[in-house]
Protein backbone atom coordinates (compact mmCIF):
# COMPACT_ATOMS: atom_id res chain seq x y z
CA UNK A 1 0.00 0.00 0.00
CA UNK A 2 1.75 3.15 -1.13
CA UNK A 3 1.80 6.45 -2.98
CA UNK A 4 4.77 6.53 -5.33
CA UNK A 5 5.98 10.10 -5.83
CA UNK A 6 8.43 11.56 -8.31
CA UNK A 7 9.21 15.24 -8.55
CA UNK A 8 11.41 17.75 -10.23
CA UNK A 9 12.40 21.33 -9.66
CA UNK A 10 11.47 24.08 -12.11
CA UNK A 11 13.35 27.11 -13.36
CA UNK A 12 10.06 29.01 -13.66
CA UNK A 13 9.59 31.68 -10.97
CA UNK A 14 5.89 30.83 -11.05
CA UNK A 15 6.31 27.16 -10.10
CA UNK A 16 7.42 25.62 -6.83
CA UNK A 17 7.64 22.03 -8.07
CA UNK A 18 6.16 19.57 -10.56
CA UNK A 19 5.25 16.12 -9.30
CA UNK A 20 3.75 12.82 -10.37
CA UNK A 21 2.20 10.14 -8.22
CA UNK A 22 0.71 6.68 -8.64
CA UNK A 23 -1.58 5.13 -6.04
CA UNK A 24 -1.03 1.44 -5.42
CA UNK A 25 -3.72 -0.32 -3.39
CA UNK A 26 -4.50 2.88 -1.49
CA UNK A 27 -8.00 4.02 -0.64
CA UNK A 28 -7.21 6.72 1.93
CA UNK A 29 -4.27 8.93 2.78
CA UNK A 30 -3.17 11.37 5.44
CA UNK A 31 -3.15 14.87 4.02
CA UNK A 32 -0.41 17.22 5.19
CA UNK A 33 -0.38 20.98 5.69
CA UNK A 34 0.99 22.80 2.63
CA UNK A 35 1.68 26.41 1.66
CA UNK A 36 1.20 26.18 -2.12
CA UNK A 37 -1.87 26.07 -4.31
CA UNK A 38 -1.81 23.85 -7.35
CA UNK A 39 -3.32 22.30 -10.42
CA UNK A 40 -3.75 18.52 -10.25
CA UNK A 41 -4.69 16.19 -13.10
CA UNK A 42 -5.39 12.51 -12.62
CA UNK A 43 -6.57 9.52 -14.60
CA UNK A 44 -8.58 6.61 -13.24
CA UNK A 45 -10.87 4.00 -14.74
CA UNK A 46 -10.50 5.52 -18.21
CA UNK A 47 -11.53 9.02 -17.08
CA UNK A 48 -9.49 12.21 -16.72
CA UNK A 49 -10.06 14.78 -13.98
CA UNK A 50 -8.69 18.22 -13.14
CA UNK A 51 -8.82 20.23 -9.94
CA UNK A 52 -7.42 23.30 -8.23
CA UNK A 53 -5.99 22.59 -4.78
CA UNK A 54 -5.48 25.18 -2.08
CA UNK A 55 -3.04 25.67 0.78
CA UNK A 56 -3.77 23.47 3.79
CA UNK A 57 -3.38 24.61 7.38
CA UNK A 58 -3.73 21.24 9.12
CA UNK A 59 -3.53 17.51 8.63
CA UNK A 60 -6.52 15.30 7.90
CA UNK A 61 -7.58 12.29 5.86
CA UNK A 62 -8.65 12.19 2.24
CA UNK A 63 -9.87 9.45 -0.14
CA UNK A 64 -7.51 8.26 -2.88
CA UNK A 65 -8.73 6.70 -6.15
CA UNK A 66 -7.06 3.29 -6.34
CA UNK A 67 -4.82 2.80 -9.35
CA UNK A 68 -4.89 6.49 -10.27
CA UNK A 69 -2.00 8.39 -11.82
CA UNK A 70 -1.48 12.07 -11.02
CA UNK A 71 0.39 15.04 -12.46
CA UNK A 72 0.56 18.10 -10.23
CA UNK A 73 1.89 21.63 -10.51
CA UNK A 74 2.58 23.38 -7.20
CA UNK A 75 2.71 27.13 -7.72
CA UNK A 76 5.15 29.44 -5.97
CA UNK A 77 4.03 31.16 -2.79
CA UNK A 78 2.74 34.61 -3.71
CA UNK A 79 1.09 33.57 -6.97
CA UNK A 80 -2.63 33.03 -7.29
CA UNK A 81 -5.32 32.11 -9.76
CA UNK A 82 -7.27 35.18 -10.84
CA UNK A 83 -10.57 33.30 -10.86
CA UNK A 84 -9.99 31.84 -7.37
CA UNK A 85 -7.72 33.93 -5.13
CA UNK A 86 -5.67 31.97 -2.62
CA UNK A 87 -7.72 32.98 0.47
CA UNK A 88 -10.80 31.34 -1.07
CA UNK A 89 -8.91 28.06 -1.57
CA UNK A 90 -7.41 27.60 1.89
CA UNK A 91 -8.30 24.14 3.22
CA UNK A 92 -10.33 23.47 0.11
CA UNK A 93 -10.20 23.44 -3.67
CA UNK A 94 -12.19 23.29 -6.87
CA UNK A 95 -13.09 20.48 -9.22
CA UNK A 96 -12.88 21.73 -12.81
CA UNK A 97 -15.87 20.54 -14.86
CA UNK A 98 -15.79 19.57 -18.51
CA UNK A 99 -12.39 17.85 -18.45
CA UNK A 100 -11.67 15.56 -21.39
CA UNK A 101 -8.84 13.10 -21.95
CA UNK A 102 -6.64 15.86 -23.38
CA UNK A 103 -8.04 19.22 -22.24
CA UNK A 104 -9.47 20.99 -19.21
CA UNK A 105 -11.60 24.11 -18.85
CA UNK A 106 -10.43 27.08 -16.80
CA UNK A 107 -11.86 30.60 -16.76
CA UNK A 108 -14.01 29.91 -19.83
CA UNK A 109 -11.18 28.62 -22.00
CA UNK A 110 -9.82 25.17 -22.89
CA UNK A 111 -6.23 24.27 -22.16
CA UNK A 112 -4.17 21.19 -22.97
CA UNK A 113 -3.60 18.87 -20.03
CA UNK A 114 0.15 18.84 -19.43
CA UNK A 115 2.49 15.96 -18.87
CA UNK A 116 5.20 16.35 -16.24
CA UNK A 117 7.55 17.86 -18.83
CA UNK A 118 4.97 20.34 -20.17
CA UNK A 119 4.12 22.19 -16.97
CA UNK A 120 6.19 25.30 -17.72
CA UNK A 121 4.61 25.69 -21.16
CA UNK A 122 1.11 25.54 -19.68
CA UNK A 123 1.93 27.95 -16.86
CA UNK A 124 3.54 30.37 -19.31
CA UNK A 125 0.31 30.40 -21.34
CA UNK A 126 -1.80 30.92 -18.21
CA UNK A 127 0.43 33.81 -17.13
CA UNK A 128 0.36 35.47 -20.56
CA UNK A 129 -3.43 35.15 -20.56
CA UNK A 130 -3.59 36.86 -17.16
CA UNK A 131 -5.09 33.86 -15.37
CA UNK A 132 -2.16 33.39 -12.99
CA UNK A 133 -0.82 36.51 -11.28
CA UNK A 134 1.50 37.32 -8.39
CA UNK A 135 2.51 40.00 -5.91
CA UNK A 136 6.18 40.94 -6.46
CA UNK A 137 6.44 42.14 -2.86
CA UNK A 138 5.84 38.59 -1.62
CA UNK A 139 8.51 37.25 -3.95
CA UNK A 140 10.91 39.88 -2.61
CA UNK A 141 10.16 38.85 0.97
CA UNK A 142 10.67 35.19 0.10
CA UNK A 143 14.13 36.03 -1.19
CA UNK A 144 14.95 37.55 2.21
CA UNK A 145 14.69 41.21 1.22
CA UNK A 146 13.15 43.80 3.50
CA UNK A 147 10.70 46.03 1.57
CA UNK A 148 10.35 49.69 2.48
CA UNK A 149 6.75 49.39 3.66
CA UNK A 150 5.22 48.87 7.09
CA UNK A 151 4.96 45.44 8.70
CA UNK A 152 1.20 45.84 8.60
CA UNK A 153 1.27 46.38 4.84
CA UNK A 154 3.58 43.39 4.35
CA UNK A 155 1.30 41.14 6.39
CA UNK A 156 -1.83 42.34 4.59
CA UNK A 157 -0.38 41.76 1.15
CA UNK A 158 1.16 38.42 2.15
CA UNK A 159 -2.18 37.16 3.41
CA UNK A 160 -4.01 38.48 0.33
CA UNK A 161 -1.56 36.71 -1.99
CA UNK A 162 -1.25 33.42 -0.13
CA UNK A 163 -4.28 33.07 2.13
CA UNK A 164 -1.84 32.49 5.00
CA UNK A 165 0.13 34.59 7.43
CA UNK A 166 3.90 34.69 7.19
CA UNK A 167 4.05 32.89 10.53
CA UNK A 168 1.85 30.06 9.26
CA UNK A 169 4.03 29.62 6.17
CA UNK A 170 7.15 29.44 8.34
CA UNK A 171 5.61 26.86 10.64
CA UNK A 172 4.35 24.63 7.84
CA UNK A 173 7.59 24.73 5.84
CA UNK A 174 9.60 24.04 9.00
CA UNK A 175 7.57 21.01 10.08
CA UNK A 176 7.53 19.49 6.59
CA UNK A 177 11.32 19.75 6.44
CA UNK A 178 11.58 18.32 9.94
CA UNK A 179 9.36 15.39 8.95
CA UNK A 180 11.58 14.64 5.97
CA UNK A 181 14.69 14.53 8.14
CA UNK A 182 12.99 12.29 10.67
CA UNK A 183 11.92 9.92 7.89
CA UNK A 184 15.53 9.85 6.71
CA UNK A 185 16.64 8.68 10.16
CA UNK A 186 17.90 11.90 11.73
CA UNK A 187 17.67 11.71 15.55
CA UNK A 188 14.79 13.66 17.07
CA UNK A 189 17.11 15.77 19.23
CA UNK A 190 19.07 16.86 16.15
CA UNK A 191 15.87 17.87 14.36
CA UNK A 192 14.74 19.86 17.39
CA UNK A 193 18.02 21.76 17.37
CA UNK A 194 18.23 22.24 13.61
CA UNK A 195 14.78 23.81 13.34
CA UNK A 196 14.77 25.68 16.64
CA UNK A 197 11.92 23.82 18.31
CA UNK A 198 11.78 24.53 22.04
CA UNK A 199 11.94 20.83 22.92
CA UNK A 200 10.82 17.41 21.70
CA UNK A 201 7.19 17.85 22.89
CA UNK A 202 7.06 21.11 20.89
CA UNK A 203 8.12 19.22 17.75
CA UNK A 204 5.67 16.41 18.54
CA UNK A 205 2.77 18.86 18.75
CA UNK A 206 3.73 20.41 15.41
CA UNK A 207 3.94 16.98 13.77
CA UNK A 208 0.56 16.01 15.15
CA UNK A 209 -1.08 19.23 13.96
CA UNK A 210 0.47 19.60 10.53
CA UNK A 211 1.72 16.15 9.45
CA UNK A 212 -0.47 13.64 11.27
CA UNK A 213 2.47 11.43 12.22
CA UNK A 214 4.68 10.89 15.24
CA UNK A 215 8.44 11.00 14.94
CA UNK A 216 8.49 7.23 15.42
CA UNK A 217 5.99 6.63 12.63
CA UNK A 218 8.04 8.79 10.27
CA UNK A 219 11.23 6.91 11.11
CA UNK A 220 9.53 3.52 10.71
CA UNK A 221 7.45 4.41 7.66
CA UNK A 222 4.24 3.36 9.41
CA UNK A 223 0.83 4.96 9.69
CA UNK A 224 -0.39 4.33 6.15
CA UNK A 225 -0.26 6.39 2.96
CA UNK A 226 0.67 10.04 3.37
CA UNK A 227 0.50 12.95 0.93
CA UNK A 228 4.05 14.04 1.60
CA UNK A 229 6.90 13.64 -0.82
CA UNK A 230 9.58 13.14 1.79
CA UNK A 231 12.42 13.16 -0.74
CA UNK A 232 11.33 16.61 -1.94
CA UNK A 233 11.08 18.11 1.52
CA UNK A 234 14.41 16.55 2.46
CA UNK A 235 16.01 18.42 -0.44
CA UNK A 236 14.40 21.61 0.82
CA UNK A 237 15.27 21.17 4.49
CA UNK A 238 16.11 24.83 4.99
CA UNK A 239 12.72 26.61 5.03
CA UNK A 240 12.57 29.98 3.36
CA UNK A 241 12.65 32.92 5.74
CA UNK A 242 9.67 35.20 5.31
Amino acid sequence: MNLRFANRASDSPWIDTVWTCTSERVSEMTSVAAVCWGLVFHERDGGTYASVTGPETRTGTAPVPEGATFVGIEFAVGTWLRAAPAPTLVDGGLELPGTTRTTFRLDGHRWDIPGPDDAEALVDRLVRAGLVVRDPLVAEIRRGHRPEVSDRTVERRFRAATGLTRGAVRQIERVRAAAALLAAGTPVADVVTKFDYFDEPHLARALRRYVGRTAGQLREGTGGAIALNLDLDLNLDQPTTS
